[in-house]
């Protein structure tokens, strides 16, 4: 097999895995994402009063189908960008096959650079899953009631034009890349340091030179990675919280929430703490997420 059509299939196989754990998350946490959203929208909601005012299961999956496409679009071309860029890197560096470490497939770069590429990689999908991340974020609100995504782009288009299908970029940009260079980079310090405090790789070659790191089972890798996902999604996500509120304002009354720096100064108006509206929602969302999406792919690209 010629190396360019190997690559292609490699390519083809995480951006696969990176949308199976994709939609496998969005369609298991959407209540936790629709409640979030719910919270943020107003200062006058609270989660108490979110859920009164959700009157049956069925409600809680609100706006799943834009949510999956989303999420699981958008997981597959990050994830398969972000495995080109870190794997073409690794091999310029080492000059030979990239190092992988026993939990994982994935080459091992240093902190700096994780952050780099995940920054650059989570702005490029971010950009292009704008508009089915505007039309989510309007279904899963109590403010507008449409019944299917046509009736959504329609309606944005018809008062926002084509720049309401990005509204909020901005923001989520400062949101998602940070998250994504913060996430990527404690993951990977997350899967070398779990192993050993787990005592799991106590047989394992710890040379960094050596490209035959054996691997751990599927049972134990799956513990590390998806552990790690979830600390290293925990910290992320808090740091870029405010973020989040300010994007969700922006998005879903964009005739009050004007820019970013408006929308910022009326929240702290309101009440500093409301840049950290729907945190421990988002926290359990993002963390329960991250465990499945990436416990998914890492077992799914080894195949």
């Amino acid at each position: 097999m010629s190396e360019k059509k190997e690559r292609g299939q490699k390519t083809t196989r995480h951006l696969v895995a990176g949308f199976s754990g994709g939609l496998t998350s969005a369609l298991a946490l959407q209540p936790l994402d629709l409640m979030k959203t719910r919270v943020q929208q107003s200062k006058d909601n609270s989660l108490m009063n979110v859920l009164k005012s959700i009157t049956s299961v069925k409600q809680l999956w609100r706006g799943t189908l834009p949510s999956a496409i989303r999420t699981s679009v958008g997981s597959g071309l990050y994830l398969s960008t972000l495995h080109l860029a870190r794997n073409n890197i690794s091999k310029l560096k080492n000059s030979q096959a990239p190092i992988f470490n026993a939990s994982s497939k994935l080459p091992k770069l240093k902190a700096y650079e994780n952050i780099i590429i995940g920054m650059l990689s989570r702005s490029i999908v971010g950009f292009i899953t704008m508009p089915i991340t505007v039309i989510k974020i309007r279904f899963e609100s109590n403010l507008y009631q449409y019944k299917s995504i046509k009736e959504a782009v329609i309606d944005i288009f018809k008062y926002n034009g084509i720049n309401g299908f990005f509204r909020g970029f901005g923001a989520t940009c400062l949101r998602d890349a940070p998250y994504a260079g913060l996430y990527i980079s404690s993951y990977e310090q997350l899967k070398s340091i779990l192993p050993k405090l787990m005592n799991l790789q106590k047989n394992f070659d710890h040379n960094n030179n050596n490209n035959n790191i054996q691997e751990l089972g599927h049972l134990s890798s799956g513990i590390i990675n998806s552990t790690s996902a979830m600390i290293a999604s925990i910290f992320a996500t808090t740091v870029t919280a405010p973020f989040d509120t300010i994007k969700t304002r922006m998005q879903l009354s964009p005739e009050e929430f004007t820019t970013f720096s408006q929308t910022s100064i009326k929240l702290y108006n309101e009440n500093f703490m409301r840049f950290f509206d729907g945190l421990s929602l988002r926290l359990i969302r993002k963390a329960g997420s991250a465990a499945i999406a990436w416990c998914i792919y890492e077992e799914l690209v080894k195949i």
